[in-house]
Order: structure tokens, then sequence, then C-alpha cells
């Protein structure tokens, strides 16, 4: 008795579901958006001048419980300086084959360099292609703002840049889905493969750009 009671139950699951509103997600071409606070790709962002928040302190790396993150600190010069005060971030990697996504390594950051994004296309075809580089993980450079090396622009010392982080962060936000983003996942295409929704996504294309226009 109670195996055919067992089997209807599994019957009434499989029904209800038959009957219920399909989603379909557009995907790659129309991603879903994740929540506000979802844990993505790291950033390490810059100051409003171009400069890098980063100091190369490593408590990011220590704070980190699967070993996951590797810095290796340098010193700024007068004439070649990448972050405000002595110390920079000469070698900066973060591997996603061993990243767990918990966010101590953002809480450890004394200077709010180290930021997590809704970026969750990570995928790669190797293991060394997860492991991001400094170059990769920087944001990119907003208007108004100078490619490192150079002088700081806005104070004479360290102290100004945190003090006026307060009113103007400089925080390059939402970065990660620049179009040309470094170490931004794209779609590529390939000569005789076909991607589901290619054809759709091209007419809303045109369309769009015929909107534009």
């Amino acid at each position: 008795m109670g195996a055919i009671t067992g089997t209807f139950k599994g019957f009434g699951v499989t029904f209800s579901h038959m009957f219920r509103k399909v989603v379909t997600t557009d995907y790659p071409f129309k991603p879903p958006v994740s929540a506000p606070r979802y844990h993505g790709r790291h950033i390490l962002n810059r100051h409003p001048d171009g400069l890098e928040k980063c100091i190369g302190c490593e408590l990011c790396a220590w704070a980190c419980p699967a070993d996951a993150i590797y810095v290796e600190g340098g010193d700024n010069t007068e004439e070649q300086r990448f972050s405000p005060g002595e110390r920079y971030a000469s070698i900066y990697q973060i591997n996603y084959a061993r990243c767990i996504f918990c966010g101590l390594c953002i809480e450890a950051c004394p200077t709010r360099s180290l930021t997590m994004s809704n970026e969750y296309e990570l995928a790669r075809d190797s293991r060394q292609d997860l492991i991001f580089t400094k170059e990769q993980l920087l944001a990119p450079l907003l208007p108004g703002m100078e490619q490192p090396p150079h002088p700081m622009r806005l104070g004479d010392s360290e102290k100004d840049y945190y003090v006026g982080g307060l009113t103007n962060p400089g925080t390059s936000a939402g970065a990660e889905h620049a179009a040309n983003s470094p170490g931004r996942y794209q779609v590529e295409e390939h000569p005789g493969v076909t991607f589901p929704g290619a054809e759709q996504h091209a007419q809303r294309a045109a369309a769009g750009k015929g909107g534009k226009a």
C-alpha cells in the first residue's frame, strides 16, 4: 500500500510541474540579472585620478581561507607611482579554481580597493585561465582618470586621498560589465557553429541600431 501511495505522490509532483509556466532564458545573449549583493568576480578599484587603491598590504591573501590570492608588494617612487603612499601591488592574482567567494578578502581590505561584483561568467577552457592577474582585475579607467604611473593629483599625501574618499570614492562599480573590460567573458563566433538564439539576437541588435539612428 505504501508503494502505491509513493507512486501517486511521485506522479503528483510530475503533473504539477507539467502545467507550470515555462521560463526560457535567452542565455548567453540576454543573461539573467543576479541579486544586488551577489558575490561574483573581484575588482581592484581606483582613486578618482586613476591611481590604484591597492597598497600591496597582502591582508586579503592572509584572510583568504582557500589560499586563492597571491600578492607581492612593490615600492612607489616619485618617478614610478601607482598608488598613494609607499607601497602598491606589483603582482596580484586570484585563482578562481580555489576561490569560494566568501567575501572575507573584501572585509580585510583597509583601503576598500578590493570589491566583489555581480559578474558570474567565469568558466574557462583551462585551469590556467582561471588565474586572473592584476591587469584583468583592475577596473578600467573612467572619464577623468589617468593611467598610472603618475604623481598624486588629489593631494600631497595619501591622507588627502582617504579623507577625500568619503565624498569622492572614485570606485568603478559596474566596470565588470563594460563591453571590453579585462577578463570579461565574450561569446566568440566560430565558423559553422550557430548558437541557440543567435539569429534572434542579431535581429534585435539590428533593430536597436535602427531605432537609435
